[in-house]
């Protein structure tokens, strides 16, 4: 029984409502805390004295410390190859993200490139943005494939992804996303149907992903083509997520009939698809990253969590229009672009964030939870957010071992 602390405070995320608008006064604080764990499960937690006589073994904490669960990044696609600089020089120039994209561009560009690139390159790439990733607490990472768009090219990416996963002590989530946007030779019918005839069957088989995306859009997958593949996905076993109203509405309503476990994006979601959300167990997901990237509206947080949505807030990870890939500096800025309070904005990379991948025993520093804990060099919880990223983990644990 390996005993933690003491912490000047600490940040549990147990027992705050998983939809809805929350206050600082709800979220638990325990001053002069301790986490008592035993094979990298949290067993009990609370004051550091009072868990001291339970403890085989004690790491004591020296300094003036937060501590609260490891951040969950939950969007995310963190596999790629080459860059997307000039996408961001033509874009700052007045040349549109759909542009770009009809031009070949764009997600095409990114396709080429990691079809070119050795996997060794890309699983090169991919841990040393996990490493960055962990460095700033976040102990949870979804990534999506979809910089394929081909049979092998797909599975390929998936199997990388899986590869990764399985070396490192960080939990990853794959997420099949072959429906990012229509190879030119398949009509988007077409295409649609033989993902989910041939490739869902061969992902079910090898167990390489639980999750299917698609992006909805005019220029990727009108909502009714979307209907009916993420319908075929359900009925093969997978969770359900959508890149919804990135650009235009639509895919928030069809993620809350579906039962998607999130929409994600909504930078353009009207009234009437935010009040849909509300009324669902749909996790909506903001990307503050793709905002900034791309010069777009914040997702209107404030707004969801008021109508009684539950929130998540992501990085969007990618090469073209989310490279920042820096989780608490992006928290941060959606915080106070949208007002949000600071138990909003932690729930929404912890215990909402986990719910938005459909992950039990995370997002928590609760009994029974799997012990990623990030610390902060700081007495005072405020201060996490207050510095705008500028404030670096002190230490990050995974299952119970230091890992930073």
């Amino acid at each position: 029984m390996k005993l933690i602390g003491p912490f000047t405070q600490l940040i549990t995320m147990r027992g705050l409502s998983r939809k809805g608008a929350l206050g600082n006064d709800e979220m638990e604080v325990v001053v002069d805390g301790g986490i008592l764990l035993n094979n990298g499960v949290i067993v009990e937690v609370g004051s550091f004295e009072a868990l001291r006589p339970k403890a085989t073994e004690t790491e004591h904490i020296a300094t003036s410390q937060v501590a609260m669960p490891g951040w969950i990044d939950c969007h995310t696609h963190m596999l790629w190859g080459g860059s997307r600089a000039g996408d961001f020089e033509k874009r700052n120039s007045g040349v549109s993200y759909q542009q770009i994209l009809e031009e070949g561009g764009g997600i095409f560009d990114t396709v080429r490139k990691t079809t070119l690139a050795s996997d060794k390159e890309l699983k090169n790439a991919f841990e040393v943005r996990l490493t960055k990733q962990l460095r700033n607490g976040v102990t949870t990472v979804e990534v999506k494939s979809g910089y394929g768009l081909t049979g092998p090219s797909e599975m390929r990416m998936l199997s990388l992804i899986n590869e990764v996963a399985q070396q490192s002590s960080q939990t990853i989530v794959p997420t099949f996303l072959g429906a990012h946007v229509c190879p030119i030779d398949y009509t988007k019918e077409e295409y649609l149907t033989f993902l989910s005839s041939e490739i869902f069957p061969k992902i079910v088989q090898q167990s390489l992903s639980k999750r299917v995306d698609i992006f909805i859009e005019q220029e990727a997958f009108r909502p009714d083509l979307a209907y009916e593949y993420l319908q075929k996905a359900k009925k093969s076993g997978f969770d359900l997520t959508v890149h919804a109203n990135q650009f235009s509405s639509g895919g928030a309503f069809l993620a809350a009939k579906l039962g998607a476990k999130s929409a994600d994006h909504l930078e353009h979601i009207e009234a009437d698809e935010i009040k849909a959300l509300a009324d669902s167990d749909t996790v909506a997901v903001a990307l503050p990253g793709a905002s900034l990237g791309l010069g777009a509206p914040m997702t209107p947080a404030r707004a969801l969590l008021d109508a009684g949505a539950a929130l998540a807030i992501a990085t969007d990870w990618n090469p073209g229009s989310a490279p920042m890939g820096n989780l608490l500096a992006q928290a941060s800025i959606i915080a106070a672009s949208q007002k949000l309070s600071t138990a909003e904005v932690f729930a929404a990379v912890t215990s909402r964030a986990a719910n938005a991948l459909g992950l039990t025993g995370y997002g928590q520093l609760e009994v029974g939870y799997r012990a990623d804990i990030v610390t902060f060099p700081t007495g005072d919880y405020r201060d996490i957010l207050y510095h705008m990223g500028g404030m670096t983990a002190a230490g990050v644990y995974l299952a119970g071992q230091k890992v930073k």
